[in-house]
């Protein structure tokens, strides 16, 4: 066993560093201990029960941060910050430290496809999980959606290629994660909260390509300046002509021949259609056929909180982008729409500013109401282009929009930001926005 006898600690008693522990016991670590500087009464008591029950130890609270032990390992879950306080306590120590998404890949024997982006990782991801099953390639989509990937690794189910979600928060910390399939939707400024600047966001996710050799396939947005990679490239875009899959007269092309009508699908927007393409490029690096693709594709059902129809209301259209956490996803929704558009958005202070809007709110939107930590910020990012108000809450923030909107209107949930001073996730703010959209009277006869 790779890591018998030897003293671990894990950063984060989350899902992956549950996880990542898990996997170390079941590798026969002698001691394994996860560390989260939460204190123990406010950490998930059935996830710590767990842990415990599996033989490992947990520390939590300031003493996390203070924990002088000699480890010969620590593993860093993508929650955790490398410059918190928590992480240095064992960095400048100089104990080596590897993320959970490397962990989970040193304990793989499956090719695995990656998919990174500022916007549509999950999307695309769950494209190609329900593509690739349908055409009989058994995968699991995993990694920064559903089952982290070093529980993938300890269950040890029988796969043919993993289809692993990857965040620049996990590409950190590789080492020798090397995805035979890489895949770069996009990328625009965001998490500007833990980076300390957009080129050190880009270098995170550009590890994507690091390892990968000839012998690997790099999936590429043509649009994107990428350094030179060693992968075999496809190139793709709804944009522009010059890449392998390219849009033409209501249809993604492949080699001048039509290969999916995008009529025949339930993705809308072209930000969907870049994600539909990016599927058919691995299905292509993976050897299926059009024919075997195109169906699985076409079947796909949109996930709630992603320009999701909610309700159509004395004529005004409610639309639930909640999964909107930047301001590529925003552009993206407003674009995506066709009639005038009361626009709600804010949230948490992620370290960037709202100005680059400008132009595009002015032309798409009738009006904006504000909420959360960024209200003011955005208001003052908008002034002189478009009216903008300030909510108290989210319920407040319906309320007006119901008040403002007319017949042929939209009313578009995508705040353009996390959600994290106000709600428990992007989720739950999608659901409190469906329910108070729910919940809206019906207009007066």
């Amino acid at each position: 066993m790779r890591y018998k006898n030897q003293n671990i600690a894990v950063l984060g008693a989350g899902l992956s560093g549950s996880a990542a522990a898990l996997l170390l016991r079941s590798e026969d670590a002698a001691q394994v201990t996860v560390l989260d500087n939460a204190e123990e009464k406010n950490l998930l008591k059935s996830t710590i029960d767990n842990l415990l029950s599996q033989g490992v130890r947990v520390i939590g609270g300031a003493a996390a941060d203070e924990d002088s032990s000699n480890y010969e390992m620590v593993v860093l879950s993508p929650g955790i910050d490398p410059a918190s306080r928590l992480a240095r306590n064992f960095s400048e120590r100089q104990i080596p430290m590897i993320g959970e998404l490397e962990l989970g890949w040193r304990s793989c024997e499956i090719p695995i496809i990656a998919v990174t982006g500022t916007n549509g990782k999950t999307t695309t991801t769950e494209l190609l999980a329900q593509m690739l099953n349908a055409c009989g390639q058994r995968t699991i989509a995993c990694g920064n959606i559903g089952k982290p990937l070093s529980e993938v690794a300890r269950e040890k189910k029988q796969f043919d290629v993993l289809t692993v979600e990857v965040s620049s928060f996990q590409l950190e910390t590789i080492k020798t994660f090397r995805p035979s399939i890489s895949l770069w939707l996009n990328f625009a400024p965001d998490h500007l909260d833990r980076y300390r600047s957009v080129a050190d966001y880009r270098a995170a996710k550009l590890r994507i390509f690091e390892n990968q050799t000839p012998d690997d396939v790099a999936v590429t947005n043509a649009v994107e300046t990428l350094p030179a990679l060693r992968a075999r490239t496809i190139t793709f875009s709804a944009y522009v002509d010059q890449a392998d899959l390219r849009l033409f007269e209501g249809a993604i092309v492949y080699e001048n021949k039509a290969a999916l009508r995008l009529s025949d699908t339930k993705l809308r927007g072209l930000h969907n259609i870049e994600n539909l393409m990016a599927a058919l490029a691995v299905g292509l690096a993976r050897g299926l056929s059009f024919r075997q693709m195109v169906p699985p594709l076409c079947a796909y059902e949109p996930r709630p909180h992603r320009c999701e129809f909610v309700r159509e209301v004395g004529g005004v259209v409610y639309v639930n982008d909640s999964k909107a956490t930047n301001l590529d996803a925003v552009e993206k929704a407003l674009r995506a729409q066709t009639k005038p558009v009361i626009l709600i958005a804010g949230g948490k202070d992620k370290g960037f500013t709202f100005d680059p809007l400008r132009s595009l709110v002015k032309g798409s939107a009738k009006s904006t109401i504000l909420i959360g930590e960024m209200a003011e910020s955005i208001k003052r990012s908008w002034n002189g282009v478009i009216k903008s108000e300030i909510a108290s809450s989210l319920a407040d923030a319906v309320e007006r929009a119901h008040a403002l909107a007319e017949p042929g209107e939209v009313v578009l949930f995508s705040p353009g930001t996390s959600s994290f001073d106000m709600f428990k996730s992007y989720a739950d703010r999608g659901d409190q926005f469906r329910a108070l959209v729910q919940a809206l009277p019906p207009p007066e006869p």
